[in-house]
């Protein structure tokens, strides 16, 4: 059983600032670092906090999604698109298959190397990520390295993949 008012305290301002980073609106965030609480209540997680992490992830990509469909449909309504919001539009839907790729490059990772990602991510230091993962602290920073090359490779394969596609 998790002690849930312990674990907000915790873990919901580390949260909040990595949804802000996703979604740029503080009042935004802290309603998907909301929503992510709920949605952990429901599951009660071994592992809360990466729960938490991953499941904020989803909500930041919906986010993006759904303030991309809004744009579409407000530049319908206008009657056409002129080159600035073309522009944007274009600049939005690059930002967000690069969020795609680096979530299909996270998720090819193994459950270890995700985990310890996320962790670190959300501000956890490496003593914080060995409590919550069972590694040895002194493993903590080889496993990150590890994890971050194959982040990075797994991004660039899918690029190339992208490319030879396209």
């Amino acid at each position: 059983m998790n002690d849930w008012s312990s674990i907000y305290r915790s873990v919901f301002p580390d949260l909040v600032r990595f949804l802000h980073r996703k979604v740029w609106d503080e009042e935004r965030a802290r309603d998907l670092a909301q929503e992510a609480f709920v949605r952990a209540l429901r599951e009660e997680p071994d592992k809360p906090r990466p729960f938490l992490f991953a499941v904020a992830a989803n909500l930041a990509r919906d986010e993006a999604r759904s303030a991309i469909r809004r744009k579409r449909h407000l530049v319908l309504l206008q009657g056409g698109m002129d080159e600035a919001s073309t522009a944007d539009l274009e600049g939005e839907m690059d930002r967000t298959e690069t969020a795609a790729r680096v979530r299909a490059a996270l998720e090819s990772l193994s459950e270890r190397d995700r985990e310890v990602l996320l962790l670190w991510d959300g501000g956890m230091s490496y003593g914080e990520i060995a409590a919550e993962t069972g590694l040895a602290a002194g493993a903590v920073g080889t496993t990150l390295a590890r994890a971050r090359k194959r982040l990075v490779d797994m991004y660039e394969q899918g690029v190339r993949d992208h490319a030879a596609r396209g």
